[in-house]
C-alpha cells in the first residue's frame, strides 16, 4: 500500500520566501504535496476562508510565509498591520490545532528595540519599536499561545531574486545614479530567502520536532552600508556610496540599532549552519545580474 504523502501548506507562496520554498519545492516532490496560497486565493485575515481552506487540504505542515512588511506605511496603517501579522496569524494558528497541523511562522529581528552591544537570544526580552515589530510579536504570542505545534523562525534583512528588496533596489539605483547615501550606524543580519527556504525544509524534515521560537539568519553582522559596499563590488559597480547616520535618513518607523540575532539554538537543536552573509549575497547577485 502506497503511504500519503504529507501535504505542506505555503501561505503567501508570492512574496519572497513563497517563491524559494516554491524553487526548491521539486526537489521534494516524492516526498510532500506543496499548496501554495496567495492573497488572491486565501485572505488570512478572515477566518471562515482559512478554516474552508484547512478543511478542503487538510495540511500537515502550514508555512506561514505571508506578512504585512511595509515598516513605514505600517506607522499609518496599525489596523492593516495587526490584521495580517497578529489576527491572521491567530486564525492560522487556531486552524492548525485544530487540525493537528505543525506551524512554522516567520518572524522578524524588528521584535526587539535594538539599545544592545550582545546579540539577542530567543528568549531576550522584546520591545519593538515601531507598529510593524509590535505587531509581528503580537503574532508571536498568539501563535505559541493557541497551537503548541508552533516553529517561529525570526530573520532578518530578507532579499532573495524575487519582488522588492534592498539588494534588487540597490542594483537598480547603482544604474541609475553616481553616488548614494546608505545608512551606516544600524547593524543587522543579512539573510538570503532561499537559504530560509532551506532551512524551513530541514526542520520539516527532521524526525521529533522541537517547538518553540528559533532565530535564523545569515551571518555575520553587518551595517546596511557595508551590506551595499558589497552588493556594488558583487556587481561591478563603480557608484561612489557614503555613509549616512539613522538621524541623517529619518523614517517615519524607528529602526532597531542592533538587532543582530544569535543563531545557537537552531544550530544546536535543528543541526543547521547558516551561511556568511557575503556568500550567499554573492550567489544572489549572480542571479540577479544575468537576468
Amino acid at each position: 500500500m502506497k503511504l500519503q504523502m504529507k501535504k505542506i501548506a505555503v501561505i503567501g507562496g508570492n512574496g519572497q520566501l513563497g517563491n524559494c520554498i516554491r524553487k526548491i519545492a521539486p526537489d521534494f516532490e516524492n516526498t510532500y504535496e506543496f499548496i501554495f496560497t496567495d492573497s488572491q486565493t486565501l485572505d488570512i485575515t478572515n477566518e471562515d476562508q482559512i478554516n474552508g481552506f484547512f478543511y478542503d487540504n487538510k495540511p500537515d505542515y502550514c508555512i506561514n510565509a505571508s506578512a504585512y512588511t511595509a515598516v513605514d506605511l505600517a506607522e499609518k496603517e496599525k489596523d492593516k498591520a495587526f490584521a495580517v501579522n497578529a489576527d491572521g496569524v491567530a486564525y492560522l494558528a487556531q486552524a492548525c490545532a485544530d487540525n493537528k497541523c505543525i506551524l512554522i511562522h516567520v518572524s522578524t529581528d524588528y521584535v526587539f528595540d535594538g539599545d544592545t552591544n550582545l546579540p539577542y537570544s530567543e528568549d531576550d526580552f522584546t520591545n519593538p519599536t515601531g507598529v510593524y515589530g509590535a505587531s509581528k510579536r503580537k503574532g508571536e504570542e498568539l501563535a505559541l499561545e493557541i497551537n503548541p505545534k508552533t516553529i517561529i523562525l525570526r530573520t532578518s534583512w530578507l532579499y532573495s531574486e524575487f519582488n522588492k528588496n534592498f539588494v534588487k533596489t540597490m542594483l537598480n539605483l547603482f544604474s541609475q545614479k553616481d553616488q548614494l547615501g546608505i545608512v551606516a550606524d544600524q547593524f543587522g543580519q543579512p539573510t538570503n530567502a532561499n537559504d530560509l527556504a532551506e532551512a524551513i525544509m530541514d526542520i520539516i524534515e527532521t524526525p521529533g520536532k522541537t517547538f518553540g521560537i528559533f532565530h535564523f539568519s545569515n551571518y555575520p553582522e553587518t551595517t546596511w552600508f557595508e551590506f551595499a559596499k558589497k552588493i556594488a563590488e558583487f556587481s561591478g559597480s563603480s557608484v561612489q556610496l557614503n555613509p549616512l547616520t539613522t538621524d541623517q535618513y529619518p523614517t517615519p518607523a524607528k529602526r532597531p540599532g542592533r538587532s543582530t540575532m544569535s543563531l545557537d539554538k537552531i544550530e544546536e537543536v535543528y543541526k543547521i549552519e547558516p551561511k556568511h552573509w557575503e556568500n550567499s549575497l554573492e550567489e544572489s547577485v549572480k542571479i540577479l545580474t544575468q537576468q
